[in-house]
């Protein structure tokens, strides 16, 4: 006979464990080894039952303090530690119900076994559905981000049949029972020690079926079609930003609206700028010179326009230029952010005579220390 592991062991908990903190502990446990979710697997069924016998003694406030106590002797014949699972299956309403109301149907299709828990939240499926929302992945230039611009898009996706009208049936078709479940929308069957039930794949849930099915359709009541549209980028977008167009996804089911289209946008990096917000950031050389004296320069802009950036004397190497009102253009406004301009100093490799003798003429002005202090790091940071 296989040793049983103490409860606490099998629930993960310590002895001191709130009643709070074995429900969550439990929980978990039932959602990993569920056999509904692990069909055909006998140790996962097996570790189901370890646990739920566990929670159903821990979780009981007179049969926890009889095993803390006795351990396994303490809670034969109390229906517990011997396989009884009524008070936990009980409790499964408020042990999932963080997950919703609709925690079995999205997990394990409704549950048949539990007092048709599941069923009375099922939805009705003939009731107006919305239809399915669509991914669309854009990579869109750096350029087209921050000024907009338009997009030619072309995508599949599902319209309302236009000779059934949605219904999915020929002219004078009419709605039988579906004969796979009965009409009942739900096909039953026995998973270890409890029923399950899920949706019929035969009438998806409805109880019913087409007797004549659309020939234009084939009784899906919609059409997959190739649509075109042309897409506006607003200026100023981000990476990874969404834009939703409302309609453009799937057709509804029963009457229900059709879903969207929602798209995604991927930017491009950039080889010259970067942005932050509403600004951006570039870097340009300057001769030694250009830096000492100061200067004025032309760059080209991310618009491909001449932009000024005046170099004012005496700036270091690593320092910054802002021009005001050539960053990024506010959506639906003229006002646009600055464009930081980055100032790298080039020290010449090579000097010719004439710069070699200004440049020793200069250094004998300028008598430089020989033996200067340390620069403070913090004043690099």
């Amino acid at each position: 006979m296989a040793t049983k592991r103490d409860y606490y062991e099998v629930l993960g908990v310590d002895k001191s464990a709130s009643k709070d903190d074995i429900k969550r502990a439990y929980r978990k446990l039932a959602v990993k080894y569920h056999p509904d979710r692990n069909p055909g697997d006998k140790e996962a069924e097996e570790k189901f039952k370890e646990a739920t016998e566990a929670y159903e003694v821990l979780s009981d406030d007179s049969k926890r303090p009889a095993y803390d106590q006795y351990g396994f002797a303490g809670v034969d014949g109390m229906n517990g530690g011997g396989g009884g699972y009524s008070h936990a299956f009980n409790d499964f309403s408020d042990l999932f119900s963080s997950f919703g109301g609709d925690f079995f149907e999205r997990m394990f299709g409704g549950f048949g076994g539990f007092g048709g828990f599941g069923e009375s939240r099922r939805r009705d499926p003939n009731a107006p559905t919305k239809g399915d929302s669509l991914r669309y992945d854009l990579s869109i230039s750096f350029k087209e981000s921050v000024f907009g611009s338009k997009v030619d898009l072309k995508f599949n996706h599902e319209e309302t049949c236009e000779t059934c009208h949605g219904s999915g049936g020929a002219d004078g078709s009419r709605r039988v029972t579906c004969p796979t479940c009965g009409g009942s929308g739900q096909i039953r069957r026995n998973s270890g020690f409890f029923a399950v039930s899920s949706v019929c794949g035969t009438c998806g849930g409805s109880g019913t079926k087409i007797d004549k099915p659309c020939p234009k359709c084939r009784g899906r009541g919609v059409k997959d079609v190739l649509k075109h549209i042309t897409l506006t980028i607003p200026c100023g977008v981000e990476n990874g930003q969404r834009l939703s167009l409302h309609g453009m996804g799937n057709a509804g089911a029963n009457g229900g609206p059709a879903g969207d289209l929602v798209v995604i946008l991927h930017v491009e990096p950039h080889k010259f700028f970067e942005r932050d917000g509403y600004d951006l950031y570039c870097a340009v050389p300057v001769t030694f010179a250009q830096a000492a004296i100061g200067a004025v320069l032309n760059i080209t802009g991310l618009d491909g326009r001449k932009v000024e950036v005046k170099i004012p004397e005496g700036i270091q190497n690593g320092g910054f230029v802002v021009v005001k009102g050539e960053g990024v253009p506010h959506a639906n406004s003229t006002v646009r952010g600055d464009l930081h301009v980055k100032v790298l100093v080039r020290v010449p490799t090579r000097l010719n005579g004439e710069q070699r003798r200004l440049m020793e003429q200069f250094a004998a002005v300028e008598k430089a220390t020989t033996s200067p202090e340390c620069v403070a790091l913090d004043s690099l940071r």
